[in-house]
């Protein structure tokens, strides 16, 4: 149960430390909060986007991302505290056309 403890800790210090970067317009994993933003729709479960090619702001973001830093978020909780599902957000690059296949 303590090392559950210290775990939770951890997860909410950097959903702590990444709000405040975000807040002061720094990056998270070289994606500005615009960045972000701009990929939201393709990223928060809306069925509407569903196959459509992410917009040409977001696909920059991506590019621009460190995708390894990122994928270290997938399976801590953080982006579905965002409201980002993490497998649609493993799915931009590709639907980006930046690379053939993307896997954490």
């Amino acid at each position: 149960m303590e090392a559950y403890n210290k775990v939770m800790i951890v997860g909410i210090l950097l959903i702590i430390a990444n709000t405040m970067l975000l807040v002061n317009g720094q990056s998270l994993c070289h994606m500005t909060k615009q960045g972000l933003k701009a990929c939201a729709p393709y990223v928060s479960g809306d069925n509407s986007v569903n196959g459509q090619k992410p917009s040409d702001v977001c696909c920059s973001a991506i590019a621009k991302a460190d995708l390894q830093c990122l994928c270290r978020y997938k399976d801590s909780g953080l982006l579905s505290f965002y409201g980002i599902d993490p497998n649609q957000a493993m799915e931009l690059p590709v639907n980006c056309k930046l690379m053939d296949n993307f896997h954490c």
